[in-house]
């Protein structure tokens, strides 16, 4: 009996050990869980603030970048059609501007965007909003402008990207002028495939975010083809339209 009472006794400590880390498994698990609903549900609530925090930093130094270069905007190209203006301004404006600046804003009504958009793909500069592809040109160049963003983390300002429908629009203000894009189609790439970003011949913008959400694997790309311009930059009352 003794011996069985010994045995017993010792057994007690193993016991209360691995009620201890059982609990602590569970505890763990359950703010793991937790966490992940969160970040479904509100984004990650870390970067997210940040990004908040980011964006209306930007949101300020935006406005003194757009008051700098509307004081060098020269009134020699005022009588020149406002698709020229554009080309012409938007050079000049690419010329001033530099990596992880500000450059203006993207409006998306269709999924609730309306972001500072930002100059680069860096990690730093998209952690502050969506970023344009320095390889590509600024908007209203008559080419193929490309903009990166988060889907999932840093505001998530692409989180549903892949809702958007064929003819929803995009625009896009800059100091120079107002673009408007309509969604022409969709498609996801593997990382690799730069050449989305590629000139087709007519002016475009290229939003690419990762996919699936959470993951890096592949790319949803969505494109949208220029339909407007408004130049607000030089008089307030140009206006292109898209034949």
């Amino acid at each position: 009996m003794a011996q069985q009472f010994r045995t017993r006794c010792d057994d007690r400590p193993v016991h209360r050990w691995s009620r201890i880390l059982s609990t602590a498994l569970i505890t763990a698990g359950l703010v793991v869980l937790a966490d992940a609903v969160v970040t479904l549900v509100w984004q990650e609530p870390f970067s997210s603030a940040y990004g908040s925090l980011q964006q209306s930093r930007a949101d300020d130094r935006l406005d003194e970048i757009a008051a700098e270069f509307g004081d060098s905007v020269a009134a020699d190209i005022a009588d020149l059609p406002v698709e020229r203006q554009a080309r012409v301004l938007a050079k000049r404006y690419d010329a001033q501007v530099e990596k992880g600046d500000p450059i203006g804003r993207i409006e998306i009504d269709a999924i609730g965007v309306d972001k500072v958009l930002m100059n680069g793909t860096d990690t730093a500069t998209l952690q502050t909003g969506p970023g344009r592809y320095l390889s590509t040109p600024l908007p209203g160049r008559g080419s193929t402008t490309a903009v990166a963003g988060h889907r999932t983390t840093y505001g998530a300002p692409f989180n549903r990207v892949d809702h958007l429908e064929n003819g929803d629009r995009i625009r896009v203000e800059m100091p120079y002028g107002a673009f408007t894009y309509e969604v022409e189609g969709h498609e996801v790439v593997s990382p690799e495939r730069f050449e989305v970003t590629r000139p087709v011949g007519y002016e475009r913008i290229v939003l690419t975010a990762c996919h699936p959400e959470y993951s890096a694997a592949q790319r949803w790309v969505v494109y949208a083809r220029l339909t407007d311009i408004g130049s607000f930059a030089v008089s307030g009352e140009g206006r292109w339209r898209a034949p």
